[in-house]
């Protein structure tokens, strides 16, 4: 009797889908950032290497796997807003032709050609000197971003989607600089101030990621919310989209020892409005 022949083992694509259909279920864990010296940051959080990888196992979709990742993706993460995960793969499986985009402008501006080149990475490593710097900078203000929430630098997920090491490089770091627009823009980070910056970092981008995402989170707002969003940080977050210079184009780390309000004078940002007294929720 001969023997039983061994079983395929899966395609790398094929596990990709597969990996992200099981996302759907598995809760993400993170770890926490708080507001210390250096010293303290680093004894906390090991550092990681300085340019470490951008993705492990990055795959080749075909155009149905595509869409599977794709729709799976928008489903999970209209269901929970806080799988970070789930938003990644989407923005990655329906935004290659924005990153392009991305990839030409950063390519035709000086600092968005030296980000590049360099590739630096917005973690633990690279940025814990933030939380020594005075209190009037850019990098205090993120330090003090992160440090207030307990965020970490290092918990972005891998990129996976993307067919080139550039690309790959572009969609982390819109990822990665995702908190520096928060500091800049002064946005909370509950679901107004989120659905908010989405909606700047579509004009910058035009990823339909963003769209969808602002479309999601308002779906989610109470009575309240929504009227406080569209009558208030709508029409600001349409304005300051469109003023300011091309964010993606900025080299951040090297304005951490700047002053705040100078930085945001010369990129044109313009800091969201408190809203109404009447209308906080």
């Amino acid at each position: 009797m001969g023997s039983k022949p061994a079983e395929a083992s899966p395609s790398p694509q094929a596990a990709a889908v597969t990996s992200t259909a099981k996302s759907l279920t598995t809760a993400t864990s993170s770890s926490v950032v708080h507001p210390l010296s250096t010293t303290a940051f680093q004894l906390l959080y090991p550092a990681a290497p300085s340019n470490p990888d951008i993705g492990g196992a990055r795959v080749r979709l075909n155009g149905w796997q595509q869409a599977a990742v794709a729709l799976g993706s928008a489903v999970g993460a209209l269901l929970d807003p806080r799988r970070a995960d789930l938003i990644a793969a989407l923005g990655e499986t329906t935004g290659k032709p924005a990153f392009e985009r991305v990839l030409e402008r950063m390519r035709r501006s000086p600092e968005g050609r030296a980000v590049l080149l360099e590739r630096p990475r917005v973690i633990s490593a690279n940025v814990g000197h933030a939380w020594d710097l005075p209190p009037n900078t850019f990098g205090a203000a993120y330090a003090n971003f992160m440090g207030s929430r307990n965020f970490s630098p290092d918990d972005r997920p891998p990129v996976r989607f993307m067919d080139t090491e550039e690309l790959a490089y572009v969609a982390m770091r819109a990822r990665e600089v995702h908190d520096f627009w928060h500091t800049l823009f002064g946005l909370p980070t509950n679901l107004i101030g989120e659905s908010a910056l989405k909606l700047i970092e579509f004009q910058q981008m035009y990823l339909p990621m963003c769209c969808l995402s602002v479309i999601g989170g308002s779906a989610r707002f109470s009575p309240k919310q929504r009227s406080l969003f569209f009558q208030h940080y709508f029409p600001w977050a349409l304005r300051a989209g469109m003023s300011c210079t091309d964010l993606m184009c900025i080299y951040y780390e090297r304005h951490f020892e700047e002053d705040l309000d100078e930085v945001r004078r010369k990129w044109g940002i313009s800091p969201a409005p408190p809203p109404p007294l009447a209308a906080k929720v």
